[in-house]
C-alpha cells in the first residue's frame, strides 16, 4: 500500500489486533491516494486491516472513494462478526465488522463473504464511467481463517479426508469462481481491454488451518520460504509476452511504483520507496530491477535464550534478532525465524520433517535458487557472503523505526459502540 518496508513505519511486529490503538501512520502516502491524484476512481472491497482506532485511519480517509468490507483482520465468513482480542488478552468481546462506507451493514448475516464481496465488486464495475480510470482493490477474506464455506463447495471434495484441507479447497473454489465472475464482468462492461488484473498473496500458507507450502520449509508467520514466498498471476491484454511463468525477484512493495507507473503517474513527493517498477519484468520477461529485498527485522519477535557463539560475533548485527534478507540468490536468516519444519500435505504418506539444527542456532545462509527448500546451510562455507549480508542488515537497522505494538485499549470494546467494531478515539 505504501511501496515501503514495514520497518520504515514501525509495523514490523505481528499484526494490528482489533483492540490496539495502531494503524498505518497518517503521513505515509498510499497507492490509492496517488492513483486518485491521477484521476482514478478508487475502491476497496473486503479486508482493510491497516488500523481504525481513529476516523482518520479508515480507508475512505486513506485514498479510497468507497469502502465495502471489514476493518479488522478476520471475521466469521457468514455472520461477519469478530471476537477481537489479541495474544494475552481474550476479553470475550464480539462485534459486527461489516461496513458500507461508514454505515454498518446489518442485513447480510448468512451471506458468504466471498460471494458478498464479489457481488459488490461487480456492482462497482457495472457502474464505472468508462471514460474514467478505476482502481479496484479486492482483498478477499478467503482463504484466511476461520475455515468456512457453503456446503455445496465442501461437498465437491468428499474425496479429501482431512477436514481442514477439504474446507480449504472449498474456500479456494468459491474464490476462484468469484475471480472468474469478476473477470467476466470486466469483459461484459467493456473494461477488460485496458485492465491489468493482479492476483497475489501476502504470505505463505498456515498449515494449522488448511494451508500447505510443501516442499518449502516453514509456514505463515516465519521467515522461511514457506512463510514469505507467495504465488500469483497477472493477466492483461496489455502484457506483451504472454503465457510465461516468471521467477523474477518481486516484493509486495513493488506494486506501488509498478501500478503508479502503469497509470501514467509519478512517485515524486512520496517518502523514499523500497519498491521497484517491475512491469517490464512482468510484461516482457526482462530481468527484475530488484536485486535485494528485506524480509523483516523484528526485535520483539521470540528471542534466542541460548546463543552458541559463531565466528561473526554480534559487532556488525545482533544475530539473536529475528531478521532475514535476500540479495541475488543468497538469503541470510538470523535469530529465531519461526517454525522450520517441512510439512507435507495431509494426503501424503510422508511425515513432518523436523530440522536437525542444534539448539540455539541463530544464523543460516542459503542459495535459494539452488536450494529453495532451505536444507543446506552454507554459512560456514561462504563466511564473506555472510558478513556482507550482515552489514546490509545493519544498514537497514540504522534506518528502522522501533516497532509500535501498543497494549489493548478497553475503549475498543464493540459493546461501547452499538455492537459494531468502530473508531474509539
Amino acid at each position: 500500500m505504501t511501496g515501503r518496508y514495514q520497518i520504515r513505519f514501525g509495523l514490523q511486529h505481528s499484526i494490528i489486533w482489533p483492540p490496539q490503538p495502531s494503524g498505518l501512520p497518517l503521513d505515509e502516502v498510499t497507492l490509492p491516494q496517488r492513483l486518485r491524484e491521477g484521476g482514478y476512481s478508487t475502491h476497496i472491497v473486503g479486508k482493510w486491516h491497516l488500523g481504525f482506532y481513529k476516523e482518520e485511519y479508515k480507508p475512505t480517509n486513506r485514498g479510497f472513494d468507497t469502502f465495502y468490507g471489514f476493518l479488522t483482520g478476520s471475521e466469521n465468513h457468514f455472520s461477519h462478526r469478530n471476537a477481537g482480542g489479541m495474544p494475552g488478552f481474550r476479553p470475550g468481546w464480539s462485534g459486527l465488522d461489516l461496513r458500507d462506507q461508514d454505515r454498518p451493514v446489518t442485513d447480510q448475516n448468512g451471506t458468504y463473504s466471498t460471494h458478498l464481496f464479489a457481488s459488490k465488486a461487480i456492482e462497482i464495475i457495472a457502474q464505472q464511467d468508462k471514460n474514467k480510470p478505476m482502481f479496484l482493490y479486492l482483498p478477499f477474506q478467503a482463504v484466511h481463517g476461520p475455515l468456512q464455506a457453503p456446503q455445496k463447495y465442501i461437498d465437491k471434495y468428499r474425496n479429501i479426508k482431512d477436514n481442514h484441507r477439504r474446507v480449504y479447497a472449498a474456500m479456494t473454489t468459491a474464490m476462484d469462481e468469484a475471480v472468474g465472475n469478476i473477470t467476466d464482468a470486466l469483459k461484459q462492461y467493456g473494461l477488460w481491454d485496458n485492465t491489468v488484473l493482479v492476483f497475489s498473496t501476502d504470505n505463505g500458507g498456515q498449515v494449522k488451518v488448511g494451508g500447505n507450502n510443501w516442499p518449502l520449509r516453514g509456514w505463515k508467520g516465519s521467515l522461511w520460504e514457506g512463510g514469505v514466498r507467495g504465488v500469483g498471476f497477472v493477466n492483461s491484454p496489455l502484457i506483451k509476452s504472454k503465457g510465461r511463468t516468471s521467477d523474477a525477484l518481486i516484493h509486495i512493495s513493488d506494486w506501488f511504483p509498478t501500478l503508479v507507473g502503469l497509470a501514467g503517474g509519478s512517485t515524486n513527493g512520496t517518502k523514499p520507496l523500497d519498491g521497484h517498477d517491475v512491469w517490464e519484468a512482468i510484461s516482457e520477461g526482462k530481468p527484475s530491477p530488484r536485486k535485494e529485498l528485506l524480509h523483516n527485522i523484528d526485535p520483539l519477535f521470540r528471542t534466542i535464550l541460548y546463543l552458541p557463539p559463531h565466528q561473526w560475533g554480534d559487532d556488525t548485527f545482533n544475530t539473536s534478532m529475528h531478521a532475514a534478507i535476500r540479495v541475488g540468490d543468497w538469503k541470510l536468516l538470523t535469530g529465531y525465524p519461526g517454525n522450520g519444519s517441512w510439512m507435507p500435505p495431509p494426503s501424503s504418506d510422508l511425515i513432518c520433517e523436523e530440522s536437525d539444527d542444534p539448539p540455539g542456532k541463530h544464523l543460516w545462509l542459503f542459495n535459494i535458487r539452488e536450494d529453495p527448500e532451505e536444507r543446506t546451510d552454507l554459512s560456514k562455507k561462504y563466511p564473506l557472503i555472510v558478513q556482507d549480508l550482515l552489514e546490509k542488515l545493519a544498514g537497514y537497522e540504522k534506518s528502522m523505526v522501533p516497532p509500535f505494538y501498543p497494549p489493548p485499549d478497553p475503549r475498543a470494546n464493540p459493546a461501547l459502540h452499538g455492537d459494531v467494531w468502530s473508531p474509539w478515539e
